[in-house]
């Protein structure tokens, strides 16, 4: 499956579709979403990915290019591994000072919020069809944050729209049409 066909789909179709970001929808209109499936199959190429991303998006008019998702699907699917490594992702940030800048959201299929079993429904909010690094500008969250007053509902509305929805219904949704592409 065509990891940046698939992660669309869920965007579009998830995320937007039941309104769980509503930010996602005016940056995916306006075409400032950067899809990139990453080809590396090791930590360190995942890494080097992530920092010419990072760079990219710093350097980049937020008119042209808002936000990134870099998706890799050849590494990190365990979902402990890509915990992990966000602490990793976290400290390139820093270092490339960019802290304040940017930050890294994360997406994995098996995302498990901390302390809920492995199959509650609120843990759908964070599940990708792939392990995904969701870059994103700080003034961009600023600004959304601010024209929605209650941003800090979003969360848990989110696991209430999932939880209403069960586990089957969310499948069906991420469910690529075999024609998509």
């Amino acid at each position: 499956m065509d990891a940046i066909v698939a992660t669309r789909h869920w965007l579009e179709e998830v995320v937007i579709g039941l309104n769980l970001c509503p930010f996602a929808r005016g940056v995916h209109l306006k075409r400032q979403i950067r899809w990139v499936e990453s080809p590396a199959r090791d930590v360190d190429g995942l890494l080097a990915d992530l920092v010419r991303e990072l760079q990219l998006l710093a350097a980049a008019d937020p008119e042209a290019v808002d936000t990134t998702l870099l998706i890799h699907p050849h590494v990190l699917n365990d979902f402990l591994d890509y915990n992990d490594f966000l602490d990793v992702a976290d400290a390139a940030v820093v270092q490339l000072g960019l802290d304040g800048v940017l930050q890294v959201a994360s997406f994995h299929p098996d995302y498990r919020f901390e302390g809920t079993a492995p199959d509650d429904a609120g843990n759908l909010s964070n599940r990708a069809p792939f392990p995904t690094l969701h870059l994103l500008r700080e003034d961009s969250i600023d600004r959304a944050v601010a024209a929605f007053p209650e941003a800090a509902t979003i969360y848990e509305r989110n696991i209430e729209t999932l939880r209403r929805l069960g586990v089957e219904r969310w499948r069906a949704l991420m469910a690529v049409p075999t024609d998509a592409g």
